[in-house]
């Protein structure tokens, strides 16, 4: 022990001091007496994914690899990342693979942005001693906020269509009654076996044969998944987006959830009796009574909330704060897409993560054998904490919904390699494919 320390406080002495000097002067900055030091160790599906490392004056990073004899097949590689014309990450354009004893060091600015690859091997590991030189800070760009994603009313669509697509317990009223009052305990609940076996066979042989045109969404500082192109869906799924955005489903959300997602649906100023009948009412015009049927209750029953407030909310997407005069229209709209996750996908919480009251849908597609420690879940947190309110873990025919405030954030977990093995029962399936719908009262 005496032998590591001495070693560590030689290091520490060595880049405090004389590497400081020397960096300081070929970069021409003038670097503080401040410095971090930490030491990282990435094993098995480990990763860093992509930043820029900017913060607190941060001026020049330095990595310092401890690592076994390794090549670019083991992971873990230092990739450095392009930027394109609003300073934000494009791609790789540099990768870097680990090598015993080598330093490695770049300047920190607003467009250092690089990650740490997965880790591939499961028996070496990925040692390090990282960290900062701090100096004057540089400035930064404009904050670039990405274009809004379009929030559209819901589409006029005869309730015919929930006959057709939906398990026939949830168009059941006194079901619906029962799920709203478990939502307004918790936010948050999980409907299983939500569309009616045939169709939801349809969806996945849809998905599974591959019609389907699929373009990157970026950049990958803030996400990283495949998103349909709606104008080349197949019919099915195109119906299946329709359904999802019709007047009878924003409505039936209603029901499940207490929010005003149409104009036939209760007022929070209503009274409880009152309430119950304009449900009542508005049920029966959308949905045919005398269906019901047995079904599973749904599970796991903790709130997406960072308060005890029923309402709970996050960003969706990374966008700037909608305009007042757009929230004071009232009139409840959607957005929403068809996305496929794969190994290597997942989306971020960043500075300009957008929160606000919202319903999020989830409804997953092709997951069977996928398991959590696969990633690919949707965690909630509250803002400025680390601790997961919730998981959202992919279910095959389930319908998730979880109300979000303006305290709580969203991402969803990076897929490692792990989640190859799913191809030892489904060899021709890669990964899973969810419709993620918001919806806003």
């Amino acid at each position: 022990m005496k032998s590591i320390t001495i070693y560590i406080s030689s290091s520490r002495k060595i880049l405090f001091e004389h590497f400081r000097s020397w960096i300081s002067d070929i970069s021409k900055i003038d670097l503080e007496s401040t410095i971090d030091m930490s030491c990282a160790k990435y094993e098995f599906s480990d990763a860093l994914l992509c930043h820029d490392d900017e913060l607190e004056g941060r001026r020049i990073a330095f990595i310092l690899y401890l690592v076994p004899p390794w090549d670019a097949s083991l992971g873990g590689t230092l990739d450095l990342f392009s930027v394109d014309e609003h300073f934000q990450p494009k791609q790789i354009v540099k990768s870097l693979i680990p090598s015993w004893n080598t330093l490695v060091f770049f300047e920190v600015s607003p467009v250092s942005f690089h990650q740490v690859s997965e880790v591939l091997s499961e028996e070496k590991s990925r040692l390090s001693i990282s960290g900062w030189f701090h100096g004057p800070s540089l400035p930064r760009p404009p904050t670039y906020f990405e274009p809004l994603i379009t929030r559209s009313p819901h589409i006029p669509q005869d309730h015919e269509i929930l006959y057709d697509w939906i398990n026939p317990t949830y168009l059941d009223m006194e079901y619906q009654a029962q799920i709203q009052e478990e939502f307004e305990e918790s936010s948050e609940i999980l409907l299983k076996e939500f569309l009616q076996p045939e169709k939801f066979a349809e969806v996945c042989e849809a998905l599974e044969r591959g019609g389907v045109e699929w373009s990157s969404r970026g950049p990958p500082n803030k996400r990283f998944y495949e998103k349909a192109e709606e104008s080349q869906l197949p019919d099915i799924l195109r119906d299946c987006m329709a359904l999802f955005r019709s007047e009878a489903v924003f409505l039936l959300l209603s029901n499940f959830t207490g929010l005003k997602l149409h104009f036939l649906a209760p007022s929070e100023e209503d009274e409880p009796e009152d309430k119950k009948e304009r449900a009542a009412v508005a049920a029966a015009e959308n949905t045919e009574e005398g269906t019901s049927h047995s079904s599973s209750e749904p599970e796991d029953s903790r709130a997406a909330t960072s308060d005890s407030s029923l309402q709970s909310d996050g960003p969706t997407d990374p966008e700037p704060e909608e305009d007042e005069g757009k929230k004071e229209s009232g009139v409840p709209t959607c957005q929403g897409e068809l996305r496929h996750w794969k190994t290597g996908h997942y989306t971020l919480i960043h500075d300009n993560s957008k929160t606000e009251f919202a319903l999020d849908l989830l409804f997953y597609c092709g997951c069977e054998g996928w398991e959590p420690e696969y990633g690919g879940f949707t965690s909630y947190i509250a803002k400025g904490e680390d601790e997961e309110l919730l998981t959202v873990n992919p279910e095959n025919n389930s319908l998730a919904l979880v109300y979000r405030d303006r305290e709580t954030l969203k991402f969803v977990k990076h897929i490692n390699h792990r989640s190859l093995e799913q191809k030892k029962s489904f060899p021709n399936r890669t990964g899973f494919w969810d419709f993620s719908f918001v919806y806003y009262e």
